[in-house]
This record gives structure tokens, C-alpha cells and sequence, in this order.
């Protein structure tokens, strides 16, 4: 039988609070089936949705930038133009600031859609992504270089909560440390803060590599990226909102999840070189460094000593009180008599489980002579701070903990995924300048397609060495790289000041601008004395240094600002040339001019 509308007993419109009470109960169970199955990692090589967003936003800056440089571009053909700056301690943190500041003035920080950097240089990208209009107020973050500072209260107030945390280490003591006598402040914001902001600034790329990976794993599990929106392996492909990196993870599945890490124990992640055995080997004092002595027993002996000496050092940025800068000269001095004491006698005919005792021995005396003169000082502010510092810091150097925090790819089951990963609850995140000491494994092949890389060069070492380096990793993982001509690595003991490395069809252009060159160095001994002065392991850089360091940079960009923008011009024809060799999109046909 068929029934009207006129036989129903209840009015039609008496119904529809029911019938819509029963829709919208309907779309919320909708909407919660679908969140419960978003999984809270995902598997791409393509950009997130975020970054894609904030992309296409910062593109329109970037149109208006070239504009305002006389480059002729259309909207969809704005270039892919990468800042990749080094590593390389607080020289690589003076002289990013130094080169941003200098683009800024020659109208050329706006052409940029991203920046990426790896250990030292991650410091000053922290530090200035702190104002969210940097990139149109450079003074500020050059005049923080050489600011007051932090107080070493507001410092030890900080690890007394990060000591409250499972996973506190070595890594919390170096962030804080630097972030409050290197940079001058104390940044308590998410990186994940910066995905809503607009597109003022280039979009940050920080990079790291796990530890486990870089010591025995494959490539692929070694690079690891973090940015506002996402945080993950490169060549996996695996990735994790930023804000759940520290979160508790298994079989894919979000178990706990954990606060988000701030800026300053980011910093630490980022720029812990220490945290790997093999920088010790720099540290070697002379009784110590011959043949046969230097094994894994008298390597933890100098990792005491090293950690030690630095941490001291960073602590002496952080006060300005006389007697306690005497103190801590007392300490210093003492440290370095009691490691440059020739004490290879000790360790003649010496079996190789006696010889660790000694070292074990030795050790735990340097850690003696720090705690005895703690407790020598004066009674006093300084005297109860060191005492609270001494107490979190000594055991951890002999734990010899970094940068651990929990693993989002435990027990993850996919195929792609290698055991140094999917084993283990927890991985260990340190400073991707001990594989290559610039971000260009974040920056190749087509999820970025970058057009052009600026690569501000403060490593050191081998002048050319991140770049060769980058060029064997691009080889392994079958990704385009511009051809390095081996002529031009003749000249790595006194470089020019700007090379630039034209790519083919999919490969990049490098724009490569060592620190220390021929416009700022009379020869190649010059370059030496230089790298030596401002070297990366030593104490905090006086103003004089950083006011150098700076001047140094920045004359650098401006020296070559027509390259740079000859080679800008250039991207904006290899982006459209891109554009017509491509797919044809939305039924449109390229017609280049």
C-alpha cells in the first residue's frame, strides 16, 4: 500500500528536529569512524598537506620579490630556491645570521621558499624563526649575537623540569648550554607553532640522523627531517606530525602521547657532534696520540674529559661575576693538567682489560676533581647552582646518553622499515653533520624539486667535502645531482669565494660559497690561521669573533650578489622549462616564450 503524505497521523515539519537530530548524530559517527582511521603515521614521498600549503602561500612572496628585482616570472613559474647552510659550530651560527642579514639588505632573503640547516647552523635557524617576521627585521637577530645573554638561574630552572622527563640527557644539558651562552636565549615555543603561521618567511627545514642507522644501518633509516608540519625519515618516507615526535608508539599505533620537545632541547638534538665517538679524535692529547694507544677504553676517557671541557666553557658564557669566572679558570686548568699528564708509563705491557680499568679510573678521577671543586667554592649563589648542575651532569657523562626519545616506528610492519628501527622502543636523534654537514638529502629528488640550492659554506675541514659527499649519498639513493668538476677540488685549501655547480634536467644548480676565501685570505695558510681562530670546538666566540664572523658573511653575499642573481634568473627559466617538458595539467597546453 502507498501511503501520502496526508495519511501520516503526525505533521511532516513536527518530524524534521528528529530527522535531523538522527543526520547530525549520523555525521559525527561518520566524522569519529574517520579519525579513528586516519593513522597517525603516514608513508610519502610527496610534501604533507601543510608544507604544500604553506608553500604555495610563500610562492606568492617570492612572485613579488622577483618582481621587485626586475626578474620576469609568472605565478606558475615561480622557482624552487633553497638556503642550505653548514654545520659547524658557533661559526656556522654567526656567519647563517650573517648571510640571511645580507640578503635581507640586498633584497634577495624573499626569493627563498626554504631554508635548511644541520647542527650549528640549526641554532641560528631556531633562534631567529623565534620572531615570526625575521626575515624583515635581520638587525635584531644579528644585535641578539651580542646581547646580555641568559642568566645561569633562568638556565638550571629549565633542566631541573627537563630531569623530571624519562628520557633526560646529555642532550638537554648541550641545548640548554648553547641556546643560552651561544645564541642568548632561552626559546620555549614548538616547532610545531610555526604551522600556523603565514608564509612571511621561508618555510624551516632541521635535520638530523639516527644514531643506530649512521653507526650500522642502511642509508635509507639514516637521514631524519623535522619541520612545523612533519618529522621523519627522508628515504622512508615515514613521517609523524611534529608535535607527536616523543610520542609513545607500537605497531603504528599513537600508545601515549607526549609533550612536544621545545626549541631548546631541539637545538640540543641538532647540534650534539659530541654525541658521536668519533669527534673525540680531534681532542687527543700528545702523550696519548701515538700508535696503539688510542682504542675504545681511552676513547671514553677523552669523551669525559671533552664533555667536560665544553660544558664548562658554555657554563663560563653564561656568568659575568669575576669570582666565579676565577673559578671556573681554576677548574679548566685543572681538567687540562690532569688529561695532558703524561701517563703512558702507566699503561706499558698492559692487557687490554687492564688498560680499561685505568681509563675507567682516570675518568672517574675527572669527574672527582670537578666534584671537589664544587664543593671548594665559596659559600654562595654560584656555589649552589654548580652544586645543582654537578649533581644532573656527571652522571649522565658517564651514561653517555643523547638525544633519545621514543621510537614512532616500533614494530611498524612494513617491509620498507630496517631492523635498527623497527626493533627498538627508542632511537637516538644527533647531529646530521656526522654524515654530511649540510641538508641536501632533505632537498633532492622530486618531493621538493629544487631549482636552485645557496649554499653558504662554514664547515670544517675539506673545503668541497659536504659537497662531495652529498654527491656519493645522491649516487646510492639513485637521485640527481650537478656534476663536481675534480679540477675544481684543486683549489680546496684556498677556494674562491663562489662557485657555482650548473644542474641538468632534473639536478639542482649549486650557488657554493666557502667562508674563507680568496677575497678574504691572502693564501691558503691564511684560510688555515682563520679556521683555526674561529674553530668549531672551543669556547664561546667573543664579540670581537662574532662582529668578524658576521662582517665576513655578509661581505661574502655582497661580493656576489650578481651571481646569485644571474643564477635566480636562471631557476625562473629552468622552472618553466620543467613546466613544458612536463604532463600537460587541468587540460592546459605550456606555451613557453
Amino acid at each position: 500500500m502507498q501511503i501520502g503524505y496526508q495519511s501520516l497521523s503526525v505533521p511532516l515539519i513536527c518530524l524534521w528536529p528528529l530527522i535531523l537530530g538522527t543526520l547530525a548524530t549520523a555525521v559525527d559517527k561518520m566524522e569519529r569512524d574517520d579519525a579513528v582511521s586516519v593513522k597517525p603515521i603516514h608513508q610519502s614521498l610527496s610534501l604533507c598537506e601543510g608544507e604544500q600549503d604553506y608553500v604555495d602561500r610563500r610562492k606568492r612572496i617570492v612572485l613579488e620579490s622577483l618582481d621587485s628585482l626586475g626578474i620576469n616570472c609568472t605565478a606558475d613559474s615561480v622557482p624552487h630556491i633553497a638556503l642550505l647552510a653548514s654545520g659547524g659550530g658557533q661559526r656556522a651560527a654567526v656567519g647563517l645570521v650573517g648571510s640571511l642579514y645580507q640578503m635581507e639588505k640586498e633584497g634577495l632573503l624573499d626569493t627563498l621558499l626554504y631554508l635548511g640547516g644541520v647542527s650549528g647552523s640549526t641554532w641560528s635557524m631556531s633562534s631567529v624563526y623565534s620572531d615570526p617576521q625575521w626575515s624583515a627585521n635581520m638587525d635584531r637577530a644579528a644585535s641578539t649575537l651580542s646581547g646580555p645573554g641568559v642568566e645561569l638561574e633562568q638556565a638550571l630552572a629549565w633542566l631541573g623540569e627537563r630531569a623530571k622527563e624519562e628520557f633526560f640527557s646529555l642532550t638537554d644539558i648541550w641545548g640548554v648550554l648553547t641556546s643560552a651562552g651561544i645564541m642568548k636565549q632561552m626559546d620555549l615555543r614548538r616547532l610545531s607553532d610555526e604551522a600556523s603561521r603565514n608564509a612571511t618567511n621561508p618555510y624551516p627545514i632541521y635535520s638530523a640522523i639516527e644514531k643506530d642507522c649512521f653507526s650500522n644501518g642502511p642509508i635509507e633509516g639514516q637521514w631524519f627531517e623535522v619541520s612545523p608540519h612533519e618529522a621523519g625519515f627522508t628515504e622512508l618516507g615515514l613521517f609523524v606530525e611534529t608535535s607527536l615526535l616523543g610520542s609513545k608508539f607500537q605497531s603504528g599505533e599513537l600508545l601515549e602521547q607526549k609533550p612536544e620537545m621545545d626549541m631548546v632541547k631541539l637545538q640540543g638534538v641538532l647540534g650534539c657532534a659530541l654525541a658521536h665517538e668519533d669527534t673525540i679524535r680531534d681532542f687527543i692529547p700528545p702523550w696519548l696520540n701515538v700508535p696503539g694507544q688510542v682504542d675504545s677504553a681511552s676513547e671514553e676517557f677523552l669523551r669525559v674529559y671533552n664533555t667536560l671541557d665544553k660544558l664548562v666553557a658554555l657554563i663560563r658564557s653564561t656568568i659575568t661575576d669575576p669570582t666565579a669566572l676565577s673559578d671556573l679558570n681554576k677548574l679548566q686548568q685543572t681538567l687540562e693538567d690532569k688529561v695532558n699528564c703524561n701517563k703512558a708509563a702507566s699503561l706499558e705491557s698492559k692487557s687490554s682489560e687492564e688498560r680499561k680499568s685505568i681509563f675507567v679510573r682516570w675518568s672517574m678521577e675527572l669527574l672527582a676533581a670537578v666534584d671537589t671543586w664544587s664543593q671548594s667554592l665559596e659559600d654562595g649563589v654560584f656555589k649552589t647552582r654548580v652544586a645543582v648542575l654537578t649533581k644532573q651532569v656527571l652522571p649522565l657523562i658517564m651514561k653517555w646518553e643523547w638525544g633519545t626519545t621514543n621510537n614512532f616506528l616500533y614494530q611498524y610492519e612494513d617491509v620498507t622499515v630496517p631492523p635498527c628501527l623497527g626493533t627498538k622502543e627508542r632511537f637516538h636523534l644527533i647531529d646530521a653533520g656526522l654524515l654530511i654537514n649540510v641538508a641536501y638529502p632533505a632537498f633532492l629528488g622530486d618531493k621538493r624539486d629544487i631549482d636552485l640550492i645557496i649554499a653558504p659554506e662554514y664547515s670544517a675541514g675539506n673545503i668541497f667535502e659536504t659537497l662531495t659527499l652529498a654527491r656519493d649519498y645522491a649516487a646510492k639513493l639513485k637521485k640527481p645531482f650537478p656534476e663536481i668538476d675534480d679540477k675544481v677540488l684543486e683549489e680546496r685549501e684556498w677556494p674562491k669565494d663562489c662557485y657555482v655547480f650548473e644542474g641538468k634536467g632534473k639536478e639542482p644548480t649549486i650557488v657554493y660559497m666557502p667562508l674563507f676565501n680568496r677575497q678574504n685570505c691572502q693564501d691558503a695558510e691564511e684560510v688555515k690561521a682563520k679556521m683555526e681562530e674561529f674553530s668549531t670546538f672551543q669556547r664561546p666566540f667573543s664579540e670581537e669573533k662574532i662582529q668578524s664572523v658576521l662582517d665576513t658573511a655578509k661581505a661574502n653575499v655582497k661580493n656576489n650578489k650578481e651571481i646569485l642573481l644571474r643564477e635566480i634568473n636562471k631557476a625562473v627559466h629552468r622552472r618553466q622549462s620543467k613546466r613544458c617538458d612536463g604532463p600537460e595539467r587541468d587540460g592546459h597546453v605550456c606555451v613557453c616564450l
